[in-house]
C-alpha cells in the first residue's frame, strides 16, 4: 500500500504529495493519519492525504516510519477541505493542516548534534544531555560545532517531538473479598483512622471501585500516603488512568424556565427544521432585532438536528461571549457539548479536541478555529453574530474566513447553515436579496418590550462633568439616577489604556514606538508606556526624552482614565473594567461576567468586548463615551463598523423587564452611522451603505484582494510591490482595478515596512492562477528579507 503524504514544510517546492511505502506493521494508517516520514537526511511530521495500491513513480519508495497517533486526528472531511482551502487563501497546504490541530500537536523539531569520531566523543561539549543546536547561544561552542561538522567528526540527527500530553490520574481497585476486608478492619488499632476509614469505604462501596485518588482523598479526607500503605499491603490495587481536564468545571447548570416561542421564532424554525429534516445544505441568515430571541432558536434547532442522530457545530465571535453562550448550551444539553477557543490552556484544548473526534460529544460551542472540529456527522452548523470581523483570520496564515469554511462543511454533511445577527454583514445580506441565502426576520423582541431609547449627546455642545472631557454632565446624571434606583450601567469605550499619547509643550516632541509607525499609549496602572501592535513597552516618562522639558503632557483618553474619572465623580459606585489589560488571565473573563451578573458591581465599562451578546437583565443604561472612535479609519467599511458597533451595544439595554435607556456621545451625530444606529433601522442603514459602496466600487460589488509587501528597507517594499502590479497590469483585464502600491496607514509595524496592493474585480478567470504565482514567486524574493502576504476578501484595508 502506498501512503500519499504532505510533509511539515511550508514551501512551493513540497508543496504537493510525496509518496512512502507503508511496511506491513503500519498497515492500519488511515486517510487523516499523523506519520514521521524520511526526508532527505531529517526525520519529518507529516500528513497522510490518500491512499493507493499502485505508484507512477519508477525507483524504490521509503517506508513510513511511524503512525504517531492511535485514530487519524483529521477526518477525511478534513483532509478534503485543507485542499479546497489551499486553493482559495494562498496558504500552503501543511500550513492548513496544522492550522486544523490543537498547538500542542504540532510538531516540534529538535537538531541535535551528534559525535562521530572517538575524539569528538571525549568532547566536553558532549558530556551529558544531547546537544540541541536551536538552543546553542554560546560563540565558543557554536565555532566549534562548525569545525566538527566540517571535518565529519559530528553529524546532526533531527528529532521530531510530540508534545501532546495526555492527564493520567491514579486510580484504585480491590484486591481481595469482602470477608478479608472484614478481617483486615477487625485486627486494625482504633488510632489507625485513616486506615479504618478506608476499609470502611472498601466494605461498604465496594460496587463503587475501581475509584480515582482524587475522590478517595476528597470524600475521605485521607492523604496519598494512606493510599500508598494499602496498596503495599496489598488491599488495593494502583493503576494509571487518563482523564479529561474540564474547562467548563465552573459553569454550573443553572434551571431553564419553559420559554414560549413567538410566532415568528415558530417561523424561522420551521423552515430551518425542514432543511434538517430533508439533509439539505441550505444557508439562512436569521436577521433579528437585539433581544429577538436568536439564540432561542439556535438551541431548538440543534435540540432537532440532535433529536435526528446529528451532531451540532456553533460559532461565537469572541471568548468574552462564550462564558454566557455556554452556560446557555449546557443547561439544555448537559454533558454533550464541548467548548474551543484560544482562552483554554493547551491541555484544555487538547482534551475538548479529542472529546470531539472520540465521538463522545455531540455539540461544540467555540471561537473562530472551532469551525476546523473533528465533528462527524453534523446536522446543523450556527454562526452568531456572523457580522464580526473577528471570523476572519487577518494577522497570520492560513488567512481564513470562518463563514466560507462553514459553508463548505454545511455542502460536505448536506445540513444547513444559520447565520444570525441583528446586523449582518452587507456581504450576507446581499446576497439573501439574491436568494443565495434564504432571510428569516425576527422584527421583534421575545419579551414583547420595546427596543430602548437612544438619545445622542453632541459633545461639540456639552458641559463635561470632571474635567478629563470624557463624561457629559448629562450621562452621569442618567448613571445615578439608575444607581439610586439599583440597576446596573454598561458604559463603552473602544479603546484601552489611559491616554493615546505623550506630548511635550516645549519642543512637541511625540512619544512613538521604535518598531512600529505608531504613538505609545500611556497605561497607569502598570506605569508603562506600551505599543497595542507590537507589544513595545518603556516606563511612563517624567520629562521629556528629547529635550528634557517637564512640560510634558498625556492626551486622549482609555478605559483606565474613563474609570479612574467614574471613581471621581462616583465614590459610591463599583466599577469593573473588561479590556485586554483586565482579562489577559485564564478564566477572567468569565470572573468579571459573573461577578457583574451577580450584581458585585454597577457598573461594567469596557471596550468592544461589551457590545455583543451579553444577556443580563438589570441592566438599564447603556451609554457610548466616545462613538467616533472607528468612524474616521482610512477604512472602506468603518461606517458599517460604527453601525453594528453601536446597534450591537444598544441592544444590552432593557432586555427584561425594565425599559432601557441608551445615551450615545459623539462629535458627529448627523453622520447616517450613528444617526441610523440611534433608530436602530438596519434597513435603511443597508439601502444608504449599499449606494455607498456602488459609487465606490467596493463590496458586495466587487471581490477584492490585498496585496501587502514586508521589509525592513522600505525602497525594497516599493520596489518588489511596482513588480507585482506590473505582473497583475499584464494579465488582467482593463476593466478590473488595481489600486496602489502604496504605504499602508500605519507604514511601518513591527521594524517592517508594509506596501500594499488592493484589487477589485467582478470576473476575472486568470486572478486565482497568477495570485498562486505570486505566492510561489514570494519564497524567492524573502531570502531578501521581503515577505509577500496575499489576502482574499480583507476585512479591512487600512
Amino acid at each position: 500500500m502506498i501512503a500519499q503524504v504532505i510533509v511539515d514544510i511550508a514551501a512551493k517546492q513540497t508543496d504537493h504529495i510525496f509518496e512512502y511505502h507503508v511496511p506491513d506493521q503500519l498497515k492500519d494508517v488511515e486517510i487523516g493519519s499523523r506519520v514521521f516520514v524520511p526526508f532527505g537526511p531529517r526525520k519529518l511530521q507529516g500528513f497522510v492525504v490518500g491512499l493507493s495500491e499502485k505508484s507512477e513513480y519508477q525507483g524504490e519508495l521509503k517506508d513510513l516510519l511511524l503512525v504517531v497517533d492511535e485514530m487519524p486526528p483529521l477526518t477525511p472531511e478534513l483532509v478534503s477541505l485543507s485542499a479546497a482551502l489551499a486553493n482559495k487563501v494562498f496558504s500552503y497546504r501543511i500550513t492548513i493542516l496544522k492550522a486544523m490541530l490543537p498547538r500542542v500537536m504540532r510538531a516540534n523539531y529538535r537538531k541535535l548534534l551528534t559525535p562521530i569520531s572517538a575524539d569528538a566523543k571525549k568532547l566536553p561539549l558532549f558530556q551529558g544531555d544531547p546537544v540541541d543546536l536551536n538552543e546553542m547561544t554560546d560563540v565558543k561552542q557554536i565555532a566549534l560545532a562548525r569545525n566538527l561538522l566540517r571535518n565529519n567528526e559530528a553529524k546532526i540527527e533531527y528529532v521530531v517531538e510530540n508534545r501532546a500530553k495526555k492527564k493520567t490520574e491514579n486510580q484504585y481497585s480491590l484486591t481481595l473479598a469482602a470477608a478479608e476486608y472484614q478481617k483486615i478492619y477487625d485486627s486494625l488499632r482504633s488510632n489507625a483512622v485513616n486506615q479504618r476509614k478506608l476499609i470502611q469505604d472498601l466494605l461498604q462501596h465496594a460496587e463503587d471501585y475501581p475509584k480515582k485518588q482524587s475522590v478517595l482523598e476528597k470524600k475521605l479526607t485521607i492523604s496519598t500516603a494512606t493510599l500508598n500503605a494499602a496498596v503495599k499491603k496489598g488491599w488495593l490495587k494502583k493503576s494509571s488512568v487518563e482523564v479529561y481536564r474540564n474547562p467548563l468545571a465552573g459553569f454550573d447548570e443553572k434551571s431553564s424556565k419553559k420559554i414560549i416561542l413567538n410566532d415568528e421564532q415558530e417561523n424561522a424554525l420551521a423552515q430551518i427544521y425542514s432543511s434538517i429534516d430533508k439533509k439539505e445544505a441550505k444557508k439562512f441568515l436569521l436577521e433579528g432585532i437585539t433581544g429577538s430571541g436568536k439564540t432561542e432558536v439556535y438551541l431548538y434547532a440543534i435540540s432537532k438536528a440532535l433529536a435526528k442522530g446529528r451532531n451540532a457545530l456553533m460559532l461565537v465571535p469572541e471568548i468574552s461571549l462564550t462564558p454566557q453562550m455556554v452556560r446557555q448550551v449546557k443547561t439544555r444539553f448537559g454533558e454533550k457539548i464541548a467548548v474551543l477557543h484560544s482562552g483554554l490552556s493547551n491541555g484544555e484544548f487538547y482534551d475538548e479536541w479529542r472529546k470531539i473526534r472520540r465521538g463522545e460529544v455531540r455539540v461544540v460551542v467555540g471561537a473562530r478555529s472551532a469551525v476546523f472540529a473533528p465533528l462527524k456527522n453534523i446536522g446543523l452548523i450556527v454562526i452568531d453574530e456572523e457580522h464580526e470581523a473577528t471570523y476572519k483570520q487577518e494577522d497570520k496564515n492560513p488567512r481564513y474566513q470562518a463563514r466560507d469554511v462553514a459553508i463548505y462543511r454545511s455542502q460536505f454533511n448536506n445540513c444547513p447553515l444559520v447565520l444570525g445577527s441583528a446586523t449582518p454583514s452587507l456581504y450576507s445580506r446581499a446576497r439573501a436579496q439574491k436568494g443565495v441565502y434564504q432571510l428569516l426576520r425576527l422584527t421583534k423582541r421575545a419579551n414583547q418590550k420595546k427596543l430602548p431609547e437612544v438619545n445622542l449627546i453632541d459633545l461639540k455642545h456639552v458641559e463635561f462633568a470632571g474635567g478629563q472631557f470624557d463624561l457629559s454632565v448629562e450621562l452621569v446624571d442618567a448613571i445615578k439616577k439608575k444607581l439610586e434606583n439599583k440597576e446596573q450601567i454598561i458604559l463603552m469605550l473602544n479603546r484601552r489604556g489611559f491616554a493615546n499619547f505623550m506630548l511635550c509643550r516645549e519642543c512637541g516632541y511625540v512619544m512613538k514606538c521604535p518598531n512600529c509607525d505608531l504613538s505609545l499609549t500611556m497605561h497607569k496602572d502598570t506605569g508603562m508606556m506600551q505599543c497595542h501592535y507590537c507589544g513595545y513597552t518603556e516606563k511612563i516618562p517624567q520629562r521629556c526624552p528629547n529635550c528634557q522639558s517637564s512640560q510634558i503632557r498625556f492626551l486622549g483618553t482609555g478605559t483606565q482614565k474613563v474609570q479612574e474619572e467614574l471613581t471621581e465623580l462616583l465614590p459610591g459606585a463599583r466599577i469593573l473594567r473588561m479590556d485586554v489589560d483586565t482579562t489577559r488571565r485564564k478564566g477572567s473573563y468569565k470572573r468579571i461576567l459573573d461577578a457583574f451578573g451577580d450584581h458585585e458591581a454597577d457598573i461594567l465599562l469596557g471596550t468592544q468586548m461589551i457590545a455583543k451578546g451579553l444577556d443580563f437583565p438589570n441592566v438599564t443604561l447603556v451609554g457610548v463615551i466616545n462613538a467616533d472612535t472607528g468612524l474616521w479609519l482610512p477604512d472602506y467599511n468603518a461606517s458599517e463598523r460604527t453601525f453594528e458597533l453601536l446597534t450591537q451595544v444598544a441592544g444590552r439595554a432593557g432586555r427584561a423587564e425594565k425599559r432601557g435607556e441608551v445615551i450615545i456621545q459623539t462629535y458627529n451625530p448627523d453622520h447616517y452611522a450613528i444617526k441610523l444606529a440611534q433608530t436602530q433601522d438596519y434597513e435603511r442603514f443597508y439601502t444608504y451603505e449599499m449606494r455607498m459602496r456602488h459609487a465606490g466600487n467596493y463590496p458586495p460589488y466587487f471581490y477584492t484582494v490585498l496585496i501587502s509587501v514586508a521589509s525592513k528597507k522600505e525602497q525594497n517594499a516599493a520596489r518588489e510591490a511596482f513588480n507585482i502590479k506590473r505582473q497583475l497590469q499584464g494579465r488582467l483585464h482593463p476593466e478590473t482595478i488595481i489600486l496602489g502600491p502604496t504605504p499602508s496607514a500605519i507604514s511601518r509595524l513591527k521594524n517592517q515596512y508594509y506596501y500594499q496592493i488592493l484589487v477589485k474585480y467582478k470576473k476575472e478567470t486568470e486572478l486565482n492562477a497568477i495570485l498562486h504565482h505570486i505566492q510561489d514567486s514570494a519564497q524567492e524574493v524573502k531570502k531578501y528579507g521581503l515577505n509577500v502576504y496575499i489576502d482574499n476578501e480583507p476585512e479591512r484595508i487600512i
